[in-house]
């Protein structure tokens, strides 16, 4: 079993739960078909609206929800925004998977506490990959959608995270906290943000629980966000 599912949930050695929402019956055997292959990912129930998302969430408890958005009764976003105000950090991760290519989907996604943002024409390999990641706890944009998350809050007026001053959050950092914030905002993982510092990946977790802390920020997609927002990282740089 890889060490993926190891991460999973509580940590114990058991494979990643994961709940399918869609409101479609054939795509959602689709994905139960793509992902049972898989020793360490368990589809552990099936949701064709956001409201029994919401209810079969807090009944199953999956590490990771699989969320479509346009669903009857409620939509994927505000299953998300619920499912994310009802859990602590340690509840599922949500990947929003959705055929429509919008930047206002994008953003009430990542607004809603979502952890990840795939389009449905991806390869199951990538689907696989993304629910790998984010039971791990960090976040997943796809390539094209991360580029436009960079252009989108890096321009002045665009959408803006963190607390009320976040230039002073920022000062607020140590050094040591303001590289590993540099580093999740290239997309590191733990394991190589601790390779690159020469640290434990159990002090880079704490190094990260406290930037998001005191950036107010609600996960690693929002530091990506912000660091690009604040000027911490540019594009190309």
């Amino acid at each position: 079993m890889s060490a993926a599912a190891g991460d999973a949930g509580s940590g114990s050695d058991r494979p990643i739960r994961v709940l399918l929402a869609d409101d479609h019956h054939l795509v959602r055997t689709g994905f139960r078909v793509i992902l049972e292959i898989e020793d360490d990912i368990e589809v552990v129930g099936e949701a064709a609206d956001g409201h029994r998302a919401v209810s079969m969430t807090r009944a199953l408890r999956p590490d990771v929800v699989l969320m479509d958005v346009e669903m009857p009764d409620v939509d994927g976003l505000e299953a998300t925004r619920r499912i994310r105000a009802e859990q602590d950090q340690a509840g599922p991760a949500v990947l929003i998977l959705t055929t429509f290519d919008r930047d206002d989907y994008l953003f009430a996604a990542l607004r809603a506490g979502a952890s990840g943002f795939l389009l449905k024409n991806g390869t199951p390999e990538a689907l696989i990959e993304a629910i790998r990641v984010v039971a791990r706890g960090d976040g997943l944009l796809a390539p094209e959608i991360t580029r436009r998350v960079i252009a989108t809050f890096a321009r002045p007026g665009g959408p803006s995270t963190g607390g009320a001053d976040p230039q002073a959050a920022l000062r607020d950092l140590t050094p040591r906290e303001r590289e590993v914030l540099v580093l999740v905002a290239g997309g590191a993982s733990n394991a190589e943000i601790a390779t690159a510092l020469h640290l434990g990946e159990a002090t880079v977790k704490s190094h990260v629980s406290r930037v998001l802390a005191k950036l107010e920020l609600r996960d690693r997609v929002q530091a990506v966000v912000f660091a690009y927002e604040q000027g911490v990282v540019r594009p190309g740089g």
